[in-house]
């Protein structure tokens, strides 16, 4: 990681945001995204209970899929034709990937999850990321291919090849570092995930400019 080019962004973004996230400027995209409250419902829809009903599950993938302004206009109708298209023996593989992703052996539930979802050639990180992140938005991260290419090239991490399927490896790694990233930097761009890496994307942007 270059320590000094994450510095240089977080004092480049504070100039343009004094308040951080809470800056006024920056409120039409925090409530576009409105990710506090997703993250409600999502706790609330996966909480363990609810996987004793695997279609319920499946329902409830779909709608924060379709409700969630970061995954693609062209992934959400695919997925939930996916679920509506589902046999219940791929339903129950569906929502016991998700139970352990999120509550019992993650890396089991990860790779259970991208084997269920390649059938349907959905197998994309956004979509394998998407609910543990609004599950836990302080400690799991969203994982958005052109971003994460990028910060990987700007800050400079090494030993990171990335690749279009998912893997675990890649995500823990991954996780690992920006997590390490966001150690350097003021709570104020760092208390959401997924705000942590736009501020990332806007810095490297502004450098662009």
């Amino acid at each position: 990681m270059n320590l000094n080019k994450l510095k240089e962004a977080e004092k480049g973004f504070f100039e343009y945001y004094p308040e951080g996230f809470e800056d006024e400027l920056l409120q039409p995209i925090v409530k576009r995204h409105n990710t506090a409250k997703i993250g409600e419902s999502v706790r609330e829809m996966f909480a363990p209970d609810n996987f004793a009903q695997p279609e319920l599950i499946c329902e409830n993938f779909a709608k924060i899929v379709s409700k969630s302004s970061l995954i693609s206009l062209f992934e959400k109708p695919k997925v939930r034709d996916m679920v509506k298209g589902m046999s219940l023996e791929q339903k129950d593989m569906l929502s016991i990937g998700l139970y352990e992703l999120l509550h019992g052996d993650k890396k089991e539930g990860f790779e259970s999850l991208v084997d269920v979802l390649s059938v349907y050639r959905l197998a994309k990180w956004s979509i394998v990321t998407l609910i543990p992140y609004y599950y836990a938005r302080e400690k799991n991260f969203f994982i958005k291919p052109t971003t994460t290419k990028n910060i990987i090239k700007f800050f400079e991490l090494d030993g990171f090849i990335y690749k279009p399927r998912p893997t675990y490896e890649f995500y823990e790694r991954y996780s690992k570092a920006l997590a390490q990233m966001k150690a350097q930097v003021s709570s104020a761009i760092s208390n959401d995930n997924a705000g942590f890496t736009g501020f990332l994307m806007m810095a490297m942007e502004q450098v662009q400019k």
